[in-house]
């Protein structure tokens, strides 16, 4: 085989796992991710189901590659290049409008803690990323006077994190939780400068 035909096959084979992830981002977004949601991805995209798997180790790397996708336009959709307080109350919008991608969000997210699971690199990286660039848009608005400067910001980051994952959860309980007002409250009253101290480094 040549190099130049190797690299066409090679080509081909990611322009169609893009398109695979693509499509089952747009299916699981409404129709959710369990049932006959990978024959309808696999119809839409013109092959079998079996063949999705081509492209893919497993269910798991798939699932997780919709999450990263579900990620990317998430921030594409507030023209940012990371996370912030004042992205987050519209991302919260976006996954009320997509139930079935925020609840495999939350169905991997529960059991990807064990490190051998397919999906723990990517929780464990996007926590990270997330906390982080929320803690530097916190310390920028500290400097700024807009935030409270008696607690760090890598913990009002976290703690701000941590509320939105548990309204979330909320919400897929109780559909009249509006997760957008709760963060936009959460940040409103946490978060608002006061008289205390800088926080110790």
């Amino acid at each position: 085989m040549s190099i130049a035909k190797a690299r066409g096959q090679y080509a081909k084979g990611a322009e169609r796992r893009e398109q695979i992830i693509q499509t089952a981002t747009d299916v699981f977004a409404t129709e959710g991710f369990e049932g006959t949601a990978l024959k309808r991805v696999a119809e839409l995209v013109g092959v079998k189901e079996a063949t999705l798997f081509h492209y893919f180790r497993g269910k798991q790397e798939l699932l997780t590659a919709v999450l990263a996708e579900r990620d990317r336009r998430s921030l594409a959709v507030g023209g940012e290049s990371e996370v912030g307080l004042s992205l987050m109350p519209g991302i919260a919008e976006r996954n009320r409008n997509e139930p079935g991608l925020t609840t495999l969000y939350a169905v991997a997210s529960a059991t990807a803690n064990d490190p051998v699971h397919a999906s723990h690199s990517y929780f464990k990286e996007r926590y990270e990323t997330v906390v982080r660039d929320v803690a530097l848009d916190i310390e920028r608005r500290q400097k700024a006077g807009e935030v409270r400067t008696d607690v760090g910001a890598v913990m009002l980051a976290r703690l701000t994190v941590a509320a939105f994952d548990g309204l979330q959860l909320q919400w897929l309980y109780d559909k009249s939780v509006d997760m957008a007002e709760g963060l936009t409250q959460l940040v409103d009253v946490l978060l608002a400068p006061g008289p205390g101290k800088a926080p110790e480094q």
